[in-house]
């Protein structure tokens, strides 16, 4: 395993956000965790398919995204699986995500959960939800593509 595998690892990834939104913009956010959560991320307890991003304050949080205590976590604390992480953002991305979420009508959708450098970042979109039609067009091109690569296999046999 070269350094760049071992450095760039996937913790999570929202995979229901690519079905209800189209992307515009990415951004990588730091996220601020206590010790029992960085252990639970070690062993992959965490879900973000419910998760979303708010603005409040100047400051980027994100909600609905759970983490699972392991059993072996101290016992004399109480843990929140899905208590309220700070992201955290350069000045100027806030300003950028504000305006754009206050103005344009955009939402902010955490993507992925990933190791960088022994730090936990998130990926979280600049995104528009999709309508019905756009959902059947995603649908019906996905089957598209399956069908194509059937016909290819079944032909090169």
């Amino acid at each position: 395993m070269t350094k760049k595998q071992k450095s760039d690892q996937t913790i999570a990834v929202n995979r229901k956000a690519h079905f209800e939104y189209v992307f515009e913009e990415r951004f990588e956010a730091g996220i601020a965790l206590e010790g029992w959560e960085v252990k639970s991320l070690r062993a992959g307890k965490v879900q973000l398919d419910q998760a979303y991003v708010i603005l409040k304050h100047n400051e980027a949080w994100l909600l609905g995204g759970q983490i699972s205590p392991l059993s072996t976590a101290s016992t004399h604390k109480e843990h929140d699986p899905q208590r309220t992480r700070k992201l955290l953002l350069h000045t100027s991305e806030l300003n950028k995500l504000i305006g754009h979420v206050e103005r344009k009508g955009y939402t902010l959708i955490p993507l992925k959960l990933y190791w960088k450098n022994n730090r936990v970042k998130l990926e979280i979109a600049l995104a528009k939800g999709k309508k019905l039609h756009d959902k059947r067009a995603t649908e019906k091109d996905r089957d598209w593509q399956r069908q194509k690569q059937r016909a290819i296999k079944d032909y090169n046999r």
